[in-house]
C-alpha cells in the first residue's frame, strides 16, 4: 500500500513537472509574440489627457448603422461602345479693333457727257490746300475747301481716264475710269503757268472776232446738260489764285466735222510778258490719243505792250503771226 502511493505520489510529480514546462513553453511563447506585436504597432509619443464629461460623450458622433443598398442596373441605358470625345472650347483672341484713318484719302470719278470726268476728291487732312490734278499730259492747280473736299470736271483727252491729284508733300491720289466716247472727239488744249499767260480762240464756219461762231474765254459756248452739243465749246481749267498757278484752255469739237473751224493761240504783250520768252505746251488729243507739244514764245520788247501775237493753224503746223 505504501508502494502504491509512492508510485501515485511520482507519477503526480511527473505530471505536475510535465504541466509545468509546458506552461513555461507556453508563457515564453506568448511573451514573444507580444514583443513582436509591440515592435510592429506604433506607440504614440505624447498622451494628452482629454475631460470624458458628458458635454464630451454627447458630442461624439454615433457610428451610422450599415444600411444596405440595392441597384437596379436595369434601370439605367447601357453605355456606348465608345465614348465621345470631350469637347474643348477653343481659345479665340479678339482681333485688334479697327481704328479708322481721319486723313483717308478718297477720290471718284464719274464720267459725263460729252466726255467729261467729273472729279471728287475728300482729304481731310489737306483744308485749303494747293493741289495739282494731272491727265494725260495736262496739269492743272486747284485748292481744296475748309474740309478738305474739292470738285472739279475735267475734258477727257485719252480713253483710259487715269486722274492724279498730287498734294503739297508729294502725296497722291489716283483713280480710273475709260471713256469710250472719247472716240468721237477731237481736243486741242495750251497750258501755261502763272503769268505766261494765253488764249486759245475757235472760228467757225468763218467767224471773225465778235461774231457768232467766235468762241474763247469770254464766249466759251459751253454745253447744257440735256441738249445735245452743237459745234465746239471751250473749258477754261485752273484756279489762278493758287500759289504759282498752272493753267490750260480746251477746245473740244468733233472729230469729223460738219463744221468748218479754225484754232488760233493768242499771247498778249504786258509788262509782265514783254521782252521774255513765254512757255507752254499744247495737247492734241484725236479720237483718245493725245501728243503733247512743247511751245516757246518771243516776246518783243516792252515798247509793244498792247499788241497780241497770234499762232495760226494749230492743227496742222503752227505760223507766227503778228496783230496789233
Amino acid at each position: 500500500m505504501d508502494i502504491k502511493r509512492t508510485a501515485t505520489r511520482g507519477i503526480a510529480i511527473l505530471a505536475v513537472a510535465l504541466a509545468a514546462g509546458h506552461l513555461v513553453q507556453t508563457m515564453a511563447k506568448n511573451k514573444a509574440a507580444e514583443r513582436a506585436l509591440a515592435q510592429t504597432t506604433p506607440q504614440p509619443k505624447e498622451i494628452v489627457p482629454l475631460a470624458a464629461g458628458a458635454e464630451a460623450i454627447a458630442a461624439t458622433p454615433k457610428p451610422k448603422p450599415d444600411v444596405g443598398l440595392t441597384v437596379d442596373l436595369a434601370a439605367f441605358p447601357p453605355l456606348p461602345a465608345q465614348l465621345p470625345a470631350p469637347v474643348i472650347a477653343a481659345t479665340t483672341t479678339e482681333p485688334a479693333p479697327v481704328v479708322a484713318d481721319a486723313c483717308a484719302t478718297a477720290l471718284d470719278l464719274l464720267v459725263e457727257p460729252p466726255a467729261l470726268i467729273g472729279l471728287t476728291l475728300s482729304a481731310p487732312c489737306n483744308i485749303n490746300e494747293r493741289v495739282v490734278l494731272r491727265h494725260a499730259g495736262l496739269a492743272i492747280t486747284a485748292r481744296t475747301t475748309a474740309t478738305g473736299a474739292l470738285f472739279a470736271t475735267l475734258p477727257a483727252l485719252d480713253k483710259a481716264g487715269e486722274i492724279e491729284v498730287l498734294f503739297a508733300d508729294g502725296k497722291t491720289a489716283t483713280a480710273v475710269i475709260e471713256v469710250p466716247e472719247l472716240a468721237t472727239l477731237h481736243r486741242f488744249a495750251v497750258q501755261w503757268q502763272d503769268k505766261d499767260a494765253f488764249q486759245l480762240h475757235a472760228f467757225e464756219d468763218g467767224a471773225s472776232y465778235g461774231q457768232t461762231g467766235h468762241i474763247f474765254a469770254d464766249a466759251p459756248h459751253q454745253p447744257t446738260a440735256g441738249i445735245p452739243v452743237k459745234g465746239g465749246f471751250l473749258t477754261l481749267l485752273g484756279d489762278a489764285e493758287t500759289e504759282m498757278p498752272l493753267l490750260a484752255q480746251v477746245f473740244t469739237f468733233a472729230e469729223n466735222p460738219t463744221t468748218k473751224t479754225k484754232l488760233t493761240i493768242e499771247a498778249a504783250v504786258t509788262d509782265a510778258t514783254c521782252d521774255r520768252e513765254l512757255l507752254a505746251e499744247t495737247l492734241n488729243s484725236v479720237a483718245g490719243r493725245t501728243e503733247v507739244t512743247d511751245l516757246t514764245l518771243a516776246m518783243p520788247a516792252c515798247d509793244a505792250v498792247g499788241d497780241y501775237l497770234v499762232l495760226n493753224n494749230l492743227a496742222l503746223d503752227m505760223n507766227i503771226a503778228a496783230a496789233n
